[in-house]
């Protein structure tokens, strides 16, 4: 995917003079040191990386860490102290008031914590606001609020003012708001940390649901290591204003690159992170639905298997069909599509590791992955499900 966001050399610095103290900072004076002996604070240091365009990039840490300040860098709320940050190849640093105003109002939204609601306007009137600013035409923009309202599950609510909704429709509100300018990019501080835990999985459900329907591309900031592995497609890991690495929530776990690393996720739950993409296996040993069962047959004991999944001509998963059924029909006369079962479960590539459990464990045969066309994309296998959860 090309690159949407790329920050270089990130540098903040709170106080009076922060550039005075850039120096030091380059020497690796500790954010302690910098504050005991300047008075000044640092946000973050030195931080470098890249957003892919259509990316859910999660950037995480405890308080503290820095993680706040370096979203408010991306659309200049915070003046960095030192670095670049180019979006689309342009380096906002460089840009004047004019196109700065152009930049936030067009190219990104920001959804908060708090929801900032304005409270003596509607829902529609909440979301309707940012075109109203850049002057598009009433029925247009309010066109416009309709659809963002439906994207975000308020259909319905138009016409309901803040003080009548749940927290959660409350911030569902703030992100329709958000999608109503049609950013390419959307930064979200901590949208969720306000909600109560059921509703903010399910805002976290339908914020990837929305996702996958709208590619936008996404920084998010949390605190919550289980909410970033489980929205984020790489996560950044940052501690007193230093990103300690970078990478999918797979390679965090499986190679963390410092102590600090190892610790933070030492008491993830695997079985949430983990998907059927990454535990299962491709195969060719499959059997067409035109084939005989005595090509079938062999194909069995050829590979030392008691059972083989049927495919149509487009890979398209038919059923499955034993070793014991296929000698008997064979014996009898039957046909392969006499014989095709269906007892067996199938599963999408996002399903978590935690959901495959239960099947894994009640079934006799591989879990079969297949798209939304039924098309078979490879097999599971139950001990592949519970090894990865060591």
């Amino acid at each position: 995917m090309p690159v949407k966001i790329e920050v270089k050399n990130l540098t903040k610095i709170f106080g009076k003079h922060p550039k005075s103290i850039l120096d030091k900072v380059n020497q690796g004076w500790s954010k302690e040191k910098v504050l005991a002996e300047t008075g000044h604070t640092v946000g973050i240091r030195n931080a470098s990386f890249q957003v892919h365009e259509g990316e859910v990039f999660v950037i995480m840490g405890l308080s503290g860490s820095g993680k706040s300040t370096l979203i408010r860098c991306l659309n200049l709320l915070n003046k960095p102290t030192s670095g670049e940050i180019y979006v689309d190849g342009e380096n906002i640093l460089d840009y004047d008031k004019k196109q700065l105003k152009k930049f936030r109002q067009e190219k990104l939204a920001m959804v908060f914590q708090h929801f900032g609601l304005l409270s003596h306007r509607t829902v529609i009137g909440n979301v309707e606001y940012g075109l109203e600013v850049r002057k598009v035409p009433r029925e247009e923009r309010l066109s416009i609020a309709r659809q963002a309202i439906a994207n975000a599950g308020l259909a319905g609510w138009e016409d309901k003012m803040p003080n009548e909704l749940s927290g959660g429709m409350q911030q569902r509100v703030g992100l329709a708001r958000a999608l109503a300018n049609d950013p390419d990019i959307l930064l979200m501080d901590e949208p969720f940390s306000a909600l109560d835990p059921l509703i903010r999985r399910d805002m976290q459900y339908d914020l990837m649901e929305l996702q996958s329907q709208l590619q936008k591309t996404i920084v998010f900031i949390t605190h919550d290591i289980n909410e970033a592995f489980k929205i984020g497609d790489r996560v950044a890991v940052m501690k007193d204003g230093v990103i300690e690495q970078i990478g999918t929530p797979e390679e965090l776990l499986d190679a963390p690159e410092s102590e600090y690393i190892e610790n933070f996720v030492r008491d993830i739950d695997r079985s949430k992170v983990y998907q059927a993409k990454h535990v299962m296996f491709k195969t060719t040993v499959l059997v067409t639905i035109k084939q005989g069962l005595k090509t079938a047959l062999n194909e069995m004991k050829t590979n030392g298997i008691s059972s083989v999944f049927v495919v149509d001509s487009e890979r398209r998963l038919q059923g499955i069909i034993t070793i014991d059924d296929t000698v008997a029909a064979i014996k009898e006369g039957k046909t392969l599509r006499d014989i095709l079962r269906d007892d067996f479960f199938t599963t999408d590539t996002e399903a978590s590791l935690q959901d495959l459990i239960p099947k894994a464990t009640d079934t006799k045969y591989p879990l079969a992955v297949i798209d939304e066309n039924n098309k078979l994309l490879g097999l599971i296998s139950r001990v592949s499900v519970l090894s990865a959860l060591v």
